[in-house]
């Protein structure tokens, strides 16, 4: 298992500082899309530059997912 951080940003990012497990990258993109989906729900107007940034244990960026897209 990795840990995969999930960081918001819409011009100030927010950090992850514990971080989730997942068995691969995909389980991780999936998860931060869920997030991007459950954040919507519960605020269904907000900026169209946020996002759900998924970063792997080396601090790579490996997907963003837009909150609100345009």
């Amino acid at each position: 298992m990795r840990t995969y951080y999930f960081d918001t940003k819409d011009g100030v990012p927010v950090r992850d500082r514990i971080g989730l497990e997942f068995a691969n990258a995909a389980a991780a993109i999936t998860h931060g899309k869920q997030m991007a989906g459950r954040i919507r729900r519960e605020n269904p107007s907000g900026d169209v530059d946020r996002h759900v940034v998924v970063i792997d244990e080396s601090g790579e960026e490996i997907h963003r997912e837009a909150i609100y897209p345009a």
